[in-house]
């Protein structure tokens, strides 16, 4: 973390950040080594998340918001992201002492699309004739 940053409700804790920092891809090989904390862009993207604030309104005290969008880009592409999501909601789900791996998925029928007037789209073709 940034010395003397002031913390946010939505930083990780120490125990927090052990469990999501193995799943942080090591820096590329060659070029000049890695100087931004991956700990603060990580808070700085829960922070984003959190509030629902425009990357423009990020505060200051995160690195530069063109540094953590372009590895919020980078982390969404190569899959990072989504296995930082994985390993939290199995988490969640082992200490509500469930099962780590979802069994069962709703859709919600207002987003599935359909016809207008509902029904087959056959029955919908021979009552316009």
């Amino acid at each position: 973390m940034m010395p003397n940053r002031p913390s946010y409700p939505s930083d990780m804790t120490d125990e927090q950040w052990e469990v999501l920092c193995p799943l942080i891809p090591p820096a590329k090989h060659g070029g000049r080594p890695r100087q931004t904390d991956m700990r603060d862009v990580l808070d700085a993207i829960f922070y984003l998340l959190r509030t629902g604030c425009q990357w423009d309104a990020l505060p200051r005290t995160y690195p530069p918001r063109s540094t953590v969008h372009d590895y919020y880009s980078a982390w969404r592409k190569d899959g990072t992201l989504e296995s930082i999501h994985d390993t939290l909601r199995e988490n969640v789900r082992r200490k509500a002492g469930r099962d780590p791996q979802p069994t069962a998925a709703i859709i919600d029928s207002q987003s599935s699309k359909t016809t207008e007037k509902g029904g087959s789209c056959a029955a919908t073709t021979q009552a316009r004739r």
